[in-house]
């Protein structure tokens, strides 16, 4: 007679942001005994506290107070409230976070879920973890399977004074509470947290500068978008400097207080504050993976298999510590795919057609292919356009910069990518997506009736848009 392994869960979760929660869920939902480690003040994880859910909680309240999205009618000059404080945009991040805190909670208490106060790492063998705190002494625990989604923290270069009131990493950027906004802003990075906060800043008013090593910015996103993005900042105030290497960051004391960068081409950029937003590093170095013989690429990640399993068949990882995307999204999706191959359970994915969301004052949301991927892939494509300066919703809710681009196969007339520029442009896309799930065509699109007025209805212009190219040209 064997002698069967004695585990204390099913699966065991390292972390409870949106890849560890989801799951989770999933899990127990299938009748698995569920355990979540993280401490109890992160519950939600970095995408709760510090990241997806304050980010973009703060740029509602930005656009609300400002009078951002009314300012077409009555002029730049327009403001909800004439002086913004910190206060007034930290109390709806605050109220927001609360409730959502206590929902990620009800549904881990509704679904048997035990959760685990400390941090996690791994112990005497593959399939044990150590769970510390500060509260009580180390306790350990057996699982069939563990999930590692314990998230990342923002890169920091050493050599930059963070101890300074006036140089912020991506999170302490958001857990300012009081005083007036900086009135000038330097962000370090130009990749999606430090264009999101910098369209924010520049919304407020605030006069931004943008330094960026590349010589372009979301290399991943659609050029034409990007450039149109790139136009609408320009026109808020916001500088920027490509293709230029920060050697040094600089905090003087006194008052007023400043922030000094020095570039590697000679420049010197002196503002009220800065904000370095150049990365984020996993948090696998915390745990112990050398006792289990798991290695990290040269960034810290995992790499991991179309399941989301490590090189150990019964751990996986999820989540931004196995890199690109980072998306909130993306890792809930992440999660779910991983629970599910546990449990044994088919899942259909179609990991080519996850959207993205930038959110960016404007927006940006993309599915699909570019024009650069399927040109270097030499697809015969034809796109469509339509500019919301056409439409009678746009007109009506004062967004009139914003675009939405379709790019389909020539010959099949097959939907290959969507991607567009504006407000509610991250809800908009996955009217595109659906179709694209479907295989389906642009002439779907082009004989759907969307209600009037709607911004849906940009999905039938550009669709006659793209196909009348087609026409013409036969």
């Amino acid at each position: 007679m064997t002698n069967e392994p004695v585990f204390d869960f099913d699966l065991l979760v390292i972390g409870s942001g949106p890849a560890g929660h989801h799951a989770a869920m999933e899990s127990a939902k299938n009748g698995r005994r569920v355990a979540v480690v993280d401490r109890a003040f992160d519950l939600g994880g970095v995408c709760l506290h510090t990241g997806t859910i304050p980010s973009k909680t703060l740029r509602e309240a930005v656009l609300f107070l400002s009078g951002f999205r009314q300012r077409s009618f009555y002029g730049r000059g327009y403001r909800v409230k004439a002086k913004i404080q910190i206060e007034d945009l930290m109390f709806r991040v605050a109220e927001v976070i609360k409730r959502q805190y206590a929902v990620i909670q009800d549904q881990l208490q509704r679904h048997s879920i035990t959760v685990f106060d400390g941090h996690g790492r791994f112990g005497a063998d593959e399939h044990t973890i150590e769970v510390h705190s500060d509260k009580r002494a180390t306790v350990s625990y057996r699982a069939r399977h563990i999930l590692l989604a314990c998230g990342t923290r923002p890169a920091r270069r050493p050599d930059i004074p963070f101890e300074a009131p006036q140089i912020y990493d991506s999170d302490e950027f958001i857990q300012v509470t009081e005083g007036e906004f900086p009135k000038t802003v330097i962000v370090v990075g130009g990749g999606v947290i430090g264009l999101e906060y910098a369209s924010m800043v520049a919304a407020l008013g605030s006069e931004v500068t943008i330094v960026e090593l590349r010589d372009s910015l979301l290399q991943h996103v659609d050029a034409e978008i990007t450039q149109g993005l790139v136009y609408q900042l320009r026109r808020q105030g916001v500088s920027f400097r490509l293709g230029e290497k920060v050697v040094s960051v600089e905090a003087p004391e006194g008052l007023p207080s400043k922030a000094i960068a020095r570039l590697e081409s000679g420049k010197t950029l002196v503002a009220e504050a800065l904000l370095y937003a150049v990365g984020r590093q996993p948090n696998t170095d915390l745990l112990n993976l050398d006792r289990v013989g798991l290695t990290t690429s040269e960034r810290g990640q995992l790499v991991v298999n179309e399941f989301f399993q490590t090189k150990l068949p019964h751990v996986y990882a999820a989540g931004d510590i196995v890199g690109f995307p980072s998306l909130a999204s993306t890792s809930m999706e992440q999660g779910r795919i991983a629970a599910h191959h546990m449990l044994g359970l088919e899942r259909a994915s179609r990991p080519e057609l996850l959207p993205f969301g930038i959110y960016t004052i404007p927006e940006i949301s993309m599915v699909g292919k570019t024009e650069a991927q399927l040109t270097a892939e030499r697809v015969p494509y034809e796109v469509g356009v339509a500019p919301f300066d056409e439409l009678a919703k746009a007109q009506i809710a004062g967004d009139q910069l914003g675009l939405l681009k379709l790019i389909f196969h020539a010959d099949t007339k097959e939907l290959l990518g969507v991607h567009i520029l504006g407000d509610n442009a991250s809800e908009l896309v996955h009217i595109g997506q659906m179709v694209m799930m479907n295989r389906g065509s642009v002439e779907m699109l082009r004989d759907m009736v969307f209600n009037y007025p709607s911004l849906g209805e940009a999905y039938r212009v550009a669709a006659a848009n793209g196909l009348d190219k087609l026409r013409r040209r036969a």
